[in-house]
């Protein structure tokens, strides 16, 4: 049944009247104009925009707020945002009695609880966010969940990108609303909004297709030239981290794309607006050569 409980995230609180002033100040997504039951993606970057920790974010009240983070990113996110805190009356704890579970497919009755849509792509489904003693009676096949994500192009912090040395463009969440460019500063912003008016990313996160069995970490080459690397895998596909430029390149000399001794094939996800390299080039090409 997909209802499942992730055992890799961890709920934290943020709760008081200057809780919408510090964290639109602070993280990547729009606070301000969250109601009660609103669910946005986003993050908290270094002052060089790079991402510290990406998370769901739930707006249970109006000052009361909900971080859905990676569990191994949690203890770091948490003394950050009280360094941000300075003098705001506000306040963050992990939420140690509550735990949250993803809800996607034919689910059947679901516990009792709060339920979110996932903010980043409507197949993705639902967060519910519910007792800890409740959540542990549920299944905790986090295989089943990482081969829905999977399926869908969504990258996994951690996974499909570092953190601390990846920048929003690079992990896609310019792409699943993971930034809000129309609501000003927060941290890292400059970088970021220089990246999207002013450069185009080298680095993407795209789906990938194969016929046979491959394994994370395995390299994609074109002849002897690094393009990228596998960084998740379910049946016949999985998400790469790639070198647009080099892929381009590739296509344009008629060089195939391989894993080991695989051919391999790289797509944007359905929910990208970004066009990969050669798409743009044969775009231009259209245009020049179009008859009028």
């Amino acid at each position: 049944m997909p209802l499942i409980h992730l055992t890799d995230r961890t709920l934290i609180r943020a709760d008081g009247p200057d809780a919408v002033k510090l964290l639109h100040s602070v993280i990547t997504c729009n606070v301000k104009t969250m109601a009660p039951g609103d669910a946005r993606y986003g993050g908290l970057l270094t002052p060089q925009g790079k991402i510290i920790s990406d998370f769901l974010f739930y707006c249970l009240a109006e000052e009361s707020f909900l971080f859905d983070a990676p569990a191994d990113r949690a203890e770091d996110l948490l003394k950050r945002l009280i360094f941000h805190r300075l003098r705001a009356k506000v306040t963050f704890a992990v939420a140690a009695d509550l735990a949250v579970a993803a809800v996607f497919g034919d689910h059947g009755a679901l516990p009792e609880g709060r339920l979110f849509t996932d903010p980043r792509y409507p197949g993705l489904g639902q967060r519910l966010v519910l007792d800890k003693a409740a959540a542990e009676e549920l299944s905790g096949d986090l295989a089943a969940y990482e081969a829905h994500r999977i399926a869908l192009g969504i990258p996994k912090g951690g996974a499909d990108f570092t953190y601390g040395d990846t920048f929003p463009h690079e992990a896609d969440m310019d792409q699943l609303g993971g930034v809000d460019f129309k609501k000003g500063c927060y941290v890292g912003q400059e970088v970021v909004s220089r990246m999207e008016h002013r450069s185009t990313p080298r680095n993407r996160l795209v789906e990938v297709i194969f016929p046979t069995p491959l394994a994370v970490g395995q390299e994609i080459v074109a002849g002897d030239k690094s393009v990228g690397q596998l960084t998740s895998v379910t049946e016949g596909r999985g998400i790469a981290t790639v070198r647009l430029d080099r892929a381009t390149d590739a296509r344009a000399e008629g060089v195939p794309l391989t894993a080991g001794a695989v051919e391999v094939e790289l797509r944007k996800p359905e929910w990208a607006t970004f066009p990969l390299d050669w798409e743009k080039k044969v775009s231009a090409l259209d245009a020049k050569f179009k008859p009028t």
